[in-house]
């Protein structure tokens, strides 16, 4: 049932219940105990009730511990076959120091374990998939905690360092850990990122600000070309995160290679709420984000329709926008383009693991104290998603081997976390991944239920092939969803490496690539595995196909105009304006 058909209480925290709400939710960062608690209990309860699935996990262990112990003999006589072998993913164990025992053999003591527990925690009959997918994945976590990587004594590459620099890298490590914590302690910002703030080596593209409201400024970009293609271009980005990563340094900004195209660019910024815009709802980002930006570029061309861009939850929101504009004759979009953006939650990945009720309503009651969700406490839960990069491999080689990792704009971007208003933030949560009202037909604008189904405009749709926030097989489900012609493409790479991508400079990556499937140009297949393996990869960036495609869905040309600013203390506000600078 949608969030606002429900009691108008139901959903609201009592004052009497937060102190202790607000300690558990501080203690446990942010997850639910409770929502780990009935996932255990009920994995737990039908497990003691199946003996065929206690003497399969015997066996199994009894099996791997003589594999184990025919191994580790062995491995002290020269080379022999593993027991097992550490996932594609997993570098943890593939340094060559890993390869000489005792340490061989404790690396595959921890491969078979996680073996062993990935056994127990999957398979047991009665138990719902979603506890299933919550306690294997909180097994997973408190496993790695463990590796042999992770331990001084345990780990040989770093027994090695020590050895050769007399102790130092553990000095360093110390320095690192003790600025990182005094960082932590503090409230302040990762060390280097100062190098990197807008308007100084990041956001840097030329523009002015030329609209503004409560919610969000609009950024016009200056031309740099003689012509410019008729219909410009309006960047939606997400909210949870500031703007500018998509206009990065010069050398990796999305932005600045689509002017250089040949493109007007208009880009959204959205404010960093506060306490005072607690009430601030999803109908409120509609409105006054896409839709007032909407407004605001075909006032300043207002013969021209729109190519509409968003990305991540920025593109959701403008496939909302884009359905309640349906296919009427004031519908100002030419085309739209949706960049790692899902607009079907029943299968989001790991993410998922922290959407129910349970947890939901964990997550109100953090925000109810100060009307917001920090941005710092959802970096908590993508970084337990890709834990054994984010966390582990940290610790590992900052405060073991001593290294520093060298700040970088995506990083020193990542780290520039916004907050995101009490209400928005709920009803995005149970309207979006609990009831996944948008696919499933319920989701309501201004009192009226819209459709995916009238999005009738040519659709543009990146997805990324290794992306932890917006899975690919999960945004390939707009093939299915609405009436207009998709064009699907796959990047290689993650949610944000794979959109951060340019083709050429400094900042390209040599082993970026992209698939397309020509012949599902018009309909793609159901099964996104059927259209994986008929698509042609290409080497290199996604960005000039995207530039042909908005290209062939461009209708002519116009000569550029100087970008009139917003007069702000009687000057124009040039980018990247002021909202971006709100912490």
């Amino acid at each position: 049932m949608p969030i606002e058909n429900l009691p108008p209480d139901q959903h609201e925290p009592n004052p009497l219940d937060l102190p202790i709400k607000l300690w558990l939710a501080r203690l446990a960062h942010g997850i639910s105990p409770s929502s780990v608690t009935q996932a255990y209990a009920d994995w737990f309860s039908h497990l003691l009730t199946s003996p065929s699935k206690q003497s399969e996990l015997a066996a199994s262990a009894f099996r791997k511990y003589l594999m184990w112990l025919q191994y580790a003999q062995h491995a002290w006589h020269g080379d022999c076959q593993q027991c097992v072998e550490p996932t594609p993913q997993d570098k943890r164990f593939s340094p060559r120091d890993w390869n000489r025992p005792p340490f061989t053999a404790l690396a595959q003591a921890f491969l078979l374990s996680e073996q062993w527990w990935a056994e127990s925690m999957t398979g047991v009959r009665g138990v719902s998939s979603h506890h299933e997918d919550v306690a294997a994945f909180t097994m997973r976590q408190w496993l790695d905690i463990w590796s042999p990587s992770n331990f001084f004594l345990s780990n040989p590459e770093v027994l090695h360092k020590t050895m050769n620099t007399g102790g130092v890298n553990l000095a360093s490590g110390f320095v690192n850990w003790s600025r990182d914590a005094l960082a932590v302690l503090t409230d302040g910002r990762p060390r280097g990122v100062e190098k990197f703030l807008p308007g100084k080596a990041v956001a840097i593209t030329p523009g002015k600000v030329v609209f503004r409201n409560h919610l969000m400024e609009l950024i016009q970009y200056d031309a740099t070309s003689a012509e410019l293609a008729l219909e410009p271009v309006l960047i939606v980005p997400s909210w949870i995160m500031k703007y500018y990563i998509l206009d990065l340094t010069p050398d990796d900004s999305l932005v600045k290679y689509l002017v250089g195209q040949g493109h007007t660019v208009f880009m959204v910024s959205w404010k960093n709420p506060g306490s005072e815009d607690r009430d601030l709802g999803m109908d409120d980002y509609l409105e006054l984000g896409v839709m007032a930006a909407l407004k605001a570029v075909q006032a300043i061309q207002p013969r021209a329709a729109i190519h509409a861009m968003g990305y991540c939850l920025g593109g959701t929101l403008l496939a909302v926008a884009a359905a309640a504009l349906g296919d009427g004759t004031h519908n100002p979009l030419k085309t739209l383009t949706l960049l790692a953006a899902q607009t079907d939650f029943h299968e989001p990945g790991e993410l998922g693991l922290f959407i129910d009720e349970s947890q939901i309503a964990f997550i109100e009651d953090l925000m109810a104290a100060r009307g917001y969700l920090d941005g710092r406490q959802m970096a908590g839960a993508f970084q337990l998603i890709n834990s054994k990069d984010l966390v582990w491999s940290k610790l590992v080689h900052e405060y073991l081997m001593g290294a520093g990792t060298p700040m970088t704009a995506l990083r020193a971007w990542n780290a520039d976390a916004t907050r995101m208003p009490a209400r928005m933030h709920s009803e995005y949560l149970r309207r979006f991944y609990l009831h996944n009202d948008l696919a499933e037909g319920r989701y309501r604008v201004a009192g009226k239920t819209v459709s995916l189904s009238e999005i009738k405009v040519p659709i543009f749709v990146l997805a990324t092939e290794h992306d932890h926030v917006s899975p690919w097989t999960s945004v390939f489900k707009i093939n299915r969803q609405t009436s207009g012609p998709v064009c699907f493409v796959l990047s290689s790479g993650g949610h944000n490496v794979g959109i951060v991508n340019p083709p050429a400079g400094p900042m390209a990556h040599p082993q970026a690539s992209y698939r397309v499937n020509a012949k599902s140009s018009q309909k793609a297949p159901l099964d996104p595995q059927e259209w994986f393996d008929s698509a042609t990869e290409h080497a290199g960036s996604w960005w000039p196909y995207l530039h042909d495609w908005l290209k062939k869905h461009s209708s002519g040309k116009l000569k550029p105009q100087p970008v009139r600013g917003l007069l702000v203390d009687n000057a124009p506000l040039a980018a990247p304006g002021s909202y971006v600078h709100m912490q």
